[in-house]
């Protein structure tokens, strides 16, 4: 634990400074006298922008998450010098900073200055360090925003409830482009010759298979003037939010895309169709497997059992494309 910044422990930026660097504006911070990214989380800019930072109440496998928003009024981007913060917390690990997340909360009495307090230190989720989501900035326009991903250091962070995601009170269920995905978005290369297993890269040949896939399938359905885009989806009581596959808005046609046609592969996408589709709108769409090639005649038979489409590429043309055959 570093000697003078303990969880639960409340400042200003004036005070941090000649301690540990930083801007004295800003939500992202790398410093340039110090080996950290400082993060400063607001609820109120939050709220005005479009997102909430925050943990979120339903751990996963791995334990708890902290998602915090990155910088950005427009579609964010890790690249020029508006990705500037976003790289920075993106390289934080091969560039050796620690990321130091703080929330304001409040003012110093009698002057306009935020405190912050200190929630500890984090680092990047190595197996999905950030997604991809559309949220309304404070011109109200809808922007694709960068939601990192951020995993507490043991025993040097502080978790209080205010600090928790509001579950949503509605289930909500929106469109959003086809590109709003971790493989359509441009991650920079580090500044070493090999890149952390932190990075967001497809790291499977599955997970490349399937990311190409799907750029292969929406060339192809563009040819026949079909719309493809994405659902977001928040459930009411959690604090998750759902990103479907693709959906054919001209054919109504929800589709589950995967890298690998085995068993494995096939079963997941029949949970996630039949997960995703009890809230999409409007509803009863149509439900689609979509592989890299044919699998097995009885996958094939199991598809057929539960009314869910089977479409595939057959080497030279996708075939079993619902209102296409």
């Amino acid at each position: 634990m570093t000697i003078g910044l303990n969880p639960g422990q409340v400042w200003t930026r004036q005070e941090l400074a000649p301690i540990y660097g930083g801007s004295p504006q800003g939500g992202i911070c790398p410093s340039g006298t110090t080996p950290n990214v400082l993060l400063y989380s607001d609820p109120k800019v939050g709220k005005q922008r479009g997102y909430h930072d925050g943990w979120l109440r339903e751990d996963d496998e791995y334990g708890q998450v902290f998602e915090y928003t990155g910088h950005g009024e427009g579609d964010q981007t890790f690249e020029g010098q508006h990705g500037r913060g976003n790289r920075a917390i993106l390289h934080h690990i091969d560039d050796g900073r620690a990321l130091r997340v703080f929330k304001a909360v409040g003012v110093v009495p009698g002057t306009g200055t935020k405190r912050h307090r200190y929630l500890g230190r984090f680092q990047l989720d190595p197996i999905q360090p950030y997604v991809l989501r559309e949220a309304l900035n404070r011109r109200h326009v809808m922007r694709r925003v960068i939601v990192f991903r951020l995993r507490p250091i043991v025993d040097d962070y502080q978790r209080v409830e205010d600090d928790n995601i509001p579950p949503a009170s509605a289930t909500t269920v929106t469109l959003v482009p086809a590109s709003v995905t971790t493989s359509a978005i441009v991650e920079p290369e580090t500044n070493k010759r090999t890149k952390t297993s932190r990075s967001a890269a497809p790291e499977t040949t599955a997970e490349r298979r399937e990311a190409q896939l799907s750029d292969q399938f929406q060339a192809f359905m563009k040819t026949y003037g079909r719309e493809l885009k994405r659902f977001q989806i928040t459930v009411k009581g959690l604090t998750g939010t759902f990103l479907t596959d693709l959906y054919d808005v001209q054919g109504h046609v929800l589709y589950e895309l995967k890298g690998t046609s085995t068993r494995e592969a096939v079963r997941m996408a029949i949970g996630q169709l039949l997960d995703y589709s009890r809230h999409v709108e409007p509803t009863q769409p149509k439900l689609a497997v979509l592989l890299p090639d044919e699998p097995n005649e009885d996958l094939q038979a199991l598809l057929a059992e539960l009314d869910i489409a089977l479409a595939y590429w057959d080497g030279t043309i996708f075939v079993g494309i619902p209102g296409l055959e």
